[in-house]
């Protein structure tokens, strides 16, 4: 069956880049007007045209090279550096030695502090701290001398740039957390499906031939020793299973990526946007009274509406399988002999089912301890199936009086995080 690739990209930088593209455009315009407010008094004004020419052709030729991590290179980031680094130098060209004196701005004026913050961005706060002392000793070289207004705006751009670039190096530490624990997620999920899907069908052979071998002796008692062990190996493959490794972008400044791998055949996939949405509709909902009618019989009661119960597929489907799940349970634990009775509520928002059983009842922390022998009937079967559905299941036993399960599933099918995430298909 066809499958796909979702790849879902979390990047909390990718706004600051589109934040700088602005800042370099804006301060541009911003140097230009400064100097055409007094280009008249300018010693050599034929400079400072130069060098605002080739300032505004390299500011919007260069704003792909802005637009991601990717695009924004090494050697980018130093020639962007040298522009603004050039256009100090240049100041005591272009000016008069007496507006220099004074305080006046530089050529590339606040532009400067839009290549120290890409090496920011780019490269976090020990580029940045390289950055910023270039030019604040640029700076003061320009001026002959440290003047207060020097240091305060040179130690302004210093301390805001390494500011940003600890606050990106936190951001990507933080996003590559979050796709690690929702990879994590997904695989758990995965391991738990399986173990269902397991638990349901070749454990239960594997349980039932240990029991019948062990009935019937000799060759069979054997036969059926060697099933019970391999049901136990079973058991604990399933209830362990492996995680896998983490996989992150090319480029660690593209933001964490988390893969999830599922199927576009499967109308049912609550992890598909399209699926949840043709789902909604009354035309495909399922009745939930024919799945159950084939586990009614002499020893389980059926109890149901009237009116049909209408609900998802893969909502009515995994309700039903919890039913079966708990209806094995009533076989395997009070015995062959046990009457069961299942009962369907089709409230407004949601539908119960109860099944509820006259046999022995379970012991208080039993199903603790046979969760952690690998036993996950009730764990996986059952409560897990309603979990993914966005379902609860309550069970209370009371020795000697039976046990009693309720499942409970809402009509309305809940979008996962996943699907409400931005994901490209591959």
């Amino acid at each position: 069956m066809a499958k796909r690739e979702r790849v879902m990209r979390m990047s909390v930088e990718q706004p600051l880049w589109r934040a700088l593209t602005g800042y370099r455009i804006l301060t541009m315009l911003y140097a230009i007007g400064l100097f055409a407010s007094t280009n008249d008094r300018f010693a050599r004004p034929w400079v400072a045209v130069a060098y605002y020419a080739v300032l505004a052709v390299w500011t919007l030729a260069t704003i792909p090279r802005v637009a991601n991590a990717a695009n924004c290179t090494k050697g980018f980031l130093a020639a962007d550096l040298t522009v603004a680094l050039a256009g100090i130098l240049l100041t005591r060209v272009a000016d008069a030695p007496e507006r220099i004196d004074a305080g006046g701005p530089t050529l590339p004026s606040i532009w400067t502090a839009g290549a120290v913050l890409a090496f920011a961005i780019k490269g976090g706060w020990r580029w940045a701290a390289f950055a910023s002392t270039l030019v604040a000793g640029v700076n003061i070289a320009e001026r002959g001398a440290p003047t207060r207004d020097t240091v305060h705006n040179v130690l302004l751009v210093c301390i805001a740039s390494i500011a940003i670039g600890y606050v990106v190096e936190v951001a990507r530490a933080s996003e590559r957390t979050l796709a690690r624990a929702l990879e994590i997620e997904a695989a758990t999920r995965e391991r738990e499906r399986l173990a269902r899907d397991i638990h349901d069908s070749v454990l239960q052979v594997l349980a039932m031939v240990q029991r019948r071998g062990t009935a019937l002796g000799g060759e069979a008692a054997e036969l059926g020793r060697m099933a019970g062990e391999q049901e136990v190996a079973l058991r604990t493959l399933v209830s362990g299973g492996l995680v896998p490794v983490s996989r992150v972008s090319e480029d660690a400044a593209q933001g964490a990526v988390v893969r999830a791998v599922d199927d576009p055949d499967d109308p049912d996939d609550p992890h598909d946007p399209d699926a949840l949405d043709a789902s909604d509709g009354a035309a495909d909902a399922v009745d939930l009274r024919a799945l159950l009618a084939p586990y009614a019989g002499s020893r389980v009661t059926l109890s149901e509406p009237g009116a049909p119960v209408r609900l998802a597929p893969l909502t009515a489907r995994e309700l039903t399988a919890a039913v079966g799940a708990a209806l094995d349970n009533v076989r395997r634990h009070a015995g062959e002999s046990a009457r069961a009775w299942i009962l369907v509520e089709d409230e407004p928002d949601e539908v119960i089912v109860t099944v509820r059983d006259d046999g022995p009842g379970i012991p208080e922390g039993r199903l603790a301890q046979a969760e952690g022998e690998g036993r996950l009937g009730v764990a996986l079967s059952i409560r897990g199936r309603l979990r993914d559905i966005g379902g609860t299941a309550d069970l209370i036993s009371v020795p000697g009086q039976g046990t009693e399960v309720e499942l409970k599933v809402p009509k309305a099918p809940k979008p996962s995080m996943d699907s409400r995430g931005k994901a490209e298909k591959r």
